[in-house]
């Protein structure tokens, strides 16, 4: 048996996505580094508690470039060998994105190719849909639009607002991304990448 794929979670506000990932790796991954772009994100605090590596910076004041260049610095320190994307809400560079091809999967709350970006929950709602979900995807230049690696349904019903869709979507999301995560890293594909 392989030693356990080094993954980064990147995160940017309470990471519960990263607390299941953290939590279901077993012997196809481990968490080598949690990261965030939002130094005070609580997900960082609760890393941190656990002995987990972490690494935080924002952006601001220093731009992007200064920015990605420090992630990808301390990525590559702590042996990361594929970054998860776990309620991080920044856009990466088309060239991070090109340094790291096939090496970053997200969990996106809608099922894709649908309601790419924000406000998914409202936007299904309001199309009338039966059901939303979440999709795990591969990172792409194109926004939530690389190959789909899993997805999870969750039925609408009748008087769903936008925020009691999350937060059943949120638990399809915990019980989808470990699974596909641990699928992704076994499956080796992205060693070509």
């Amino acid at each position: 048996m392989s030693a356990p794929v080094r993954v980064a979670v990147l995160v940017s506000g309470r990471g519960s996505n990263m607390r299941t990932l953290a939590g279901a790796g077993g012997e196809a991954y481990q968490i080598a580094l949690v990261a965030s772009d939002k130094p005070e994100a609580a997900g960082l605090a609760w890393a941190r508690a656990q002995g987990l590596a972490t690494f935080a910076l924002s952006p601001r004041g220093i731009g992007k470039p200064a920015y990605e260049a420090a992630l990808d610095a301390a990525l590559h320190d702590a042996g990361v060998e594929v970054i998860a994307l776990a309620g991080y809400m920044r856009l990466l560079s088309d060239d991070f994105v090109a340094r790291w091809r096939g090496r970053i999967i997200n969990i996106h709350p809608s099922l894709l190719p649908k309601y790419k970006g924000l406000d998914t929950h409202a936007r299904a709602i309001a199309a009338g849909d039966a059901v939303a979900g979440c999709s795990v995807h591969v990172v792409t230049e194109e926004l939530d639009g690389g190959a789909v690696l899993g997805q999870a349904e969750v039925p609408i019903e009748a008087g769903d607002t936008p925020d009691t869709l999350a937060e059943r979507v949120l638990a399809a999301e915990h019980r989808l991304y470990p699974g596909v995560l641990a699928r992704f890293v076994r499956d080796g594909a992205w060693r070509k990448g």
